[in-house]
């Protein structure tokens, strides 16, 4: 990995100077940060979000969900010293009609979702402070460990808790609210029939 030219000082040039595959890292307030693998519960959570909220991963249509885009591990470009990449992050179509094939996307999200793992501090604390500086409109935290999921709608003094809820409970959760959302079925649980 190429050293940065001092703590908090990198840029996505640094980020984008590293062998794409080898790129396991985001650009966190111009820090490197390495991603570490993520456990087989992470990776299923983010698998089964992306798949929950398929019936909206379409253009938009006079009745039922429809209407965004979405992307998984996406690399997106915020500022000049972070290029994060959110487990799942969604845009309106309205916004961006197709995913772009460059990297990063430089279109700052409607939605992203961070399920938590080992770096859950950065998560909770200094991705979500980027999102909110950018208005990301909002943003989800799933946790598989307690297998709960909290939604923050944005506003201007900080994001605002709308949802709090567990597995065995079926919610209706912004702005993917068309449809009810058993959260655990994110976290292992078979759909209900």
């Amino acid at each position: 990995m190429i050293a940065p030219k001092g703590p908090g000082s990198a840029t996505l040039e640094d980020l984008l100077a590293i062998d794409e595959e080898a790129r396991r890292c985001e650009l966190i307030e111009g820090e490197l940060v390495d991603r570490e693998a993520g456990s087989g519960r992470h990776g299923a959570a983010q698998g089964r979000l992306f798949r929950v909220l398929g019936p909206f991963d379409r253009r938009a249509r006079p009745s039922g969900p429809s209407g965004w885009s979405f992307a998984t591990d996406a690399d997106v470009y915020f500022d000049v010293h972070n290029t994060l990449r959110p487990d799942v992050v969604g845009w309106r179509r309205e916004r961006l009609a197709e995913l772009p094939s460059v990297v990063p996307v430089r279109l700052v999200p409607d939605w992203t979702c961070e399920v938590l793992s080992t770096n859950k501090r950065n998560d909770l604390v200094k991705k979500k402070r980027v999102y909110h500086r950018h208005r990301v409109g909002h943003y989800w935290i799933a946790d598989p460990a307690d297998e709960t999921l909290a939604v923050y709608r944005w506003a201007a003094e900080g994001y605002l808790e709308v949802l709090t809820a567990e597995r065995g409970e079926r919610v209706r959760a912004e702005p993917f609210d068309a449809i009810e959302l058993d959260v655990g079925v994110l976290f292992g649980a078979d759909p209900a029939d």
